[in-house]
């Protein structure tokens, strides 16, 4: 079993001495019941019960069963946590392409379905080892009482063995078949939220969703997962015939072999009464084992597709940026887009780019144009699949990437908020927070404590414009803006294009700008215009051979910077 093989890889000496214990604890439980058949048998004698080992063993059983049950939910418990911060740190550790390519429906459905299965089975474990225990030493004290009915009971438990492990494999089947379907109902649970609004403004859609996607993957989760219940519960059913055979058994064929041995009677009658509760535990107990036996089977795919992908763990000693870089290159860059069902890939590339301190570039082009897949491969998010990219000089590799990517604050198109401003803990961040939540005229929204936001339930432009402020306060040479302002009113478009981005680029950072805004396009030191995945043209937009964005009549001239005392970050 999985499940075992995992704990003794974790702690193999607590696990053998909690097994130890466990056989003890059944031990000392089959004694009890070897007693009181003794001095049932004896009872014409008048001989009695020793109190004293009576008490003992009680005491024994009681301290034995504890002590294996604390040890087991300790190491179950530890290894569990352990497993699930692996996995989290291999998600962090693995590349943006990795898991994109995986999906986060799978690695949601591990951590969450796939881990609370192995809890739940973990927590039944000391059950498992205990009433095995005993069940196992009910078997040996039944075949010391009377040899004849040993190959009796051999036969019952080869049969037992092999029955319960061919329903299984059939349950097995389904219960997989249910697992992936969870996968795929994520997926469309994920889609429900994200999608909600356009679902709701378009009925046919809607109803195609839940119709043809949703409620297909559900039933079929349903129907994997009763079938392989059900044959887990005909396995139940079917130990208990089988129980109930060997019942019968020992009431006809014992008197036959053995003659009318009150012993032997009152022993096999007692034994095989006690062992009805542990064997229905043990029935109980199975089902949840198989189930965290497929979740193994998923963690580790999961883990070992993760820990088969290029790391990008931290080198010790690279933490901070270096704000004196001189020269960002990207030379022969390429990024392939592999699409299924299709007959052509989508190729960016190659790019040939030098970026350079206090410069303020746009980034244009058509929807599909690979606006976005550049700016991964910039801030170091995308593996360059040919080509390199280099840092005053240096070439970025696996070893320093993630130090590479400490050069850049980036906001994306659909940034993700945290209610804690983490990784920037100072003295002083509440009230530099403080000051540019004001400018950002967010004041009335929300405010900082401790560094934690006291919300982040605001419109997308409000989003944006906090996510805004998390990056001025990182404060990193190089800012990249993935159409910021395309959620902005009219207004805040003019305080990021004609006040902010000249305040950064005043700082000495360089700034990089994916929009569509053409009308702002003259306020850039170098615009850089893709399509079909390369660069159609680059130049500075002010020239005179750059056409000049048209100004509607009724509008300002947005030449003219917004008054400083405006906003100034």
């Amino acid at each position: 079993m999985k499940l075992v093989t995992f704990l003794l890889r974790y702690a193999r000496f607590t696990m053998l001495l909690t097994v130890v214990v466990g056989v003890i604890g059944g031990l000392c439980s089959v004694a009890l019941v070897a007693l009181i058949t003794s001095a049932l048998s004896n009872v014409a004698s008048d001989q009695t019960i020793s109190i004293t080992r009576y008490v003992g063993l009680v005491v024994a059983s009681l301290l034995t069963n504890l002590v294996s049950r604390s040890l087991l939910t300790h190491i179950s418990q530890t290894a569990i946590l352990e497993m699930r911060m692996t996995l989290c740190q291999r998600v962090l550790g693995a590349p943006l392409r990795q898991l994109e390519q995986i999906g986060s429906h799978r690695v949601m459905g591990t951590l969450t379905e796939d881990i609370g299965s192995i809890t739940n089975a973990l927590l039944d474990l000391p059950n498992f080892c205990i009433n095995v225990t005993i069940t196992l030493g009910c078997v040996i004290y039944l075949g010391w009482l009377s040899f004849m009915m040993l190959p009796a009971l051999v036969v019952f438990l080869v049969l037992v063995v092999l029955s319960v492990k061919f329903l299984q494999r059939h349950a097995t089947k389904y219960l997989k078949a249910g697992r992936e379907d969870f996968d795929t109902l994520v997926g469309c649970f994920t889609a429900l939220t994200d999608g909600a609004k356009e679902l709701k403004m378009h009925r046919s859609r809607r109803e195609a969703f839940f119709n043809e996607i949703l409620q297909p993957a559900a039933l079929s989760f349903r129907e994997h997962s009763v079938a392989g219940r059900r044959l887990l519960g005909v396995t139940a059913s079917w130990i208990q015939v089988l129980y109930f055979v060997f019942i019968g058994l020992a009431l006809f064929l014992l008197p036959t072999l053995e003659g009318n041995q009150s012993k032997v009677l009152i022993g096999y009658t007692l034994t095989v009464l006690y062992m009805r509760a542990p064997m229905s535990i043990l029935m109980e107990i199975i089902p949840s084992f198989v189930r965290a036996n497929i979740a193994m089977n998923k963690v580790e795919k999961l883990g070992l597709t993760l820990a088969n992908a290029r790391t990008e763990d931290p080198c010790p000693g690279q933490s901070e940026p270096d704000h004196e870089w001189t020269t960002l290159e990207l030379s022969g860059v390429t990024h392939t887009y592999r699409h299924e069902k299709e007959d052509r890939n989508f190729i960016l590339g190659p790019m040939n780019l030098t970026l350079t301190p206090g410069e303020l570039i746009f980034v244009a082009g058509g929807n599909g144009s690979g606006k976005t897949t550049l700016a991964k491969l910039i801030t170091g998010l995308y593996t360059p699949e040919s080509g390199e990219i280099r840092l005053n000089g240096v070439p970025v590799t696996d070893d320093n990437r993630d130090h590479y990517r400490q050069h850049f604050s980036v906001v994306f198109s659909v940034p993700h908020l945290f209610k804690q401003l983490l990784g920037l803990g100072d003295t002083s961040l509440d009230a530099r927070a403080e000051s540019y939540i004001s400018q950002l005229q967010l004041d009335h929204k929300l405010e900082v404590k401790d560094g934690k936001l006291s919300t982040t339930d605001l419109s997308q432009g409000q989003r944006k414009r906090l996510a805004l402020l998390t990056a001025y306060l990182e404060d990193r040479p190089i800012y990249l803006f993935d159409e910021w302002a395309a959620d902005q009113d009219p207004i805040f478009k003019d305080i990021f294009y004609m006040n902010l981005l000249f305040e950064l680029k005043a700082r000495g950072k360089t700034v990089i700008v994916i929009s569509h805004d053409d009308r702002y396009y003259h306020v850039a030191d170098r615009l850089i215009k893709l399509e079909n995945g390369r660069i159609e043209l680059q130049q500075n937009p002010a020239m005179p051979a750059w056409p000049e964005p048209a100004v509607e009549s009724d509008e300002r001239d947005r030449s003219t910077p917004v008054p400083a005392e405006a906003v100034c970050l």
